[in-house]
């Protein structure tokens, strides 16, 4: 358990209680902000790199920091901006962007149950904010996020809106910043990026099925990429995810 002034926000582990209760919807607004902070702070390095490298590929100020306001996709940018400076078409750009991006429809789905109930202006707010970081607050079968069984939208909105804001101020930090830093691609932020996505992913290995196919879209990656096999990480995603699905089936463990 937790416990912060009250006059801030009220955090009660749910690892210990079915539910969680928030006195107002701003209490759990910051709870969720503060649930995400962690994440947020390690994707700022990856958000300058984005707004310098977006201005760098020949976009304006403004374009660039369009990018992040509605693209809002941290490693399809990244992607995107790097084909936009090599010249390749807007056909291709999108393409291959829908493939990065193609995992926000599982998480998605993985959290139809706990967002169907909700308005459609809700669903559709809560929809853009989705971001690997909100996935990984949200998505567990206890937790903060839950009121009694069902997701608090405001504990959700707190941590996609401060997510987003966090990640557009270290893009406009980049855009109006970045030339002035020489080499600064070469600084090794991209790091950001795994590193945000290994904090994302340690946590969720709770059962053998999922620490496989991690193991399995690790090793396939890296094969991947020491071949240079098109497409690597789509392959390794679905090597992975077939080999967890396989063991947890011919082992029981999904019963």
């Amino acid at each position: 358990e937790y416990k912060f002034s009250s006059e801030i926000y009220i955090f009660m582990s749910s690892q210990n209680t079915p539910s969680t209760l928030y006195s107002s919807h701003w209490k759990a607004w910051i709870a969720g902000a503060l649930a995400v902070m962690p994440l947020s702070i390690a994707v700022i390095p990856w958000g300058i790199l984005a707004g310098s490298l977006a201005l760098d590929s020949g976009l304006s100020i403004l374009e660039s920091q369009a990018m992040s306001a509605i693209v809002f996709a941290g490693a399809a940018q990244l992607v995107a901006v790097g084909m936009i400076k090599a010249g390749i078409g807007l056909t291709s750009i999108l393409i291959t962007t829908l493939l990065i991006t193609s995992r926000h429809f599982l998480y998605s789905m993985a959290m139809r149950n706990h967002i169907s109930a909700l308005p459609l202006k809700w669903r559709l707010s809560l929809g853009f904010l989705l971001t690997d970081e909100l996935f990984a607050i949200i998505a567990k079968d206890k937790g903060p996020h839950l009121q009694d069984s069902k997701l608090n939208r405001w504990y959700a909105l707190g941590g996609g809106l401060s997510f987003y804001l966090t990640w557009n101020i270290a893009s406009a930090v980049g855009i109006f910043v970045g030339n002035s830093i020489p080499d600064l691609e070469n600084w090794g932020l991209d790091f950001a990026v795994a590193a945000t996505f290994i904090a994302i992913v340690t946590p969720q290995i709770s059962r053998p099925s999922i620490l496989i196919c991690v193991l399995v879209s690790l090793v396939s990656s890296v094969v991947c990429g020491l071949f240079e096999i098109p497409s690597g990480l789509l392959i390794a995603a679905l090597l992975g995810m077939i080999c967890g699905t396989l063991y947890a089936k011919a082992t029981g463990e999904s019963e």
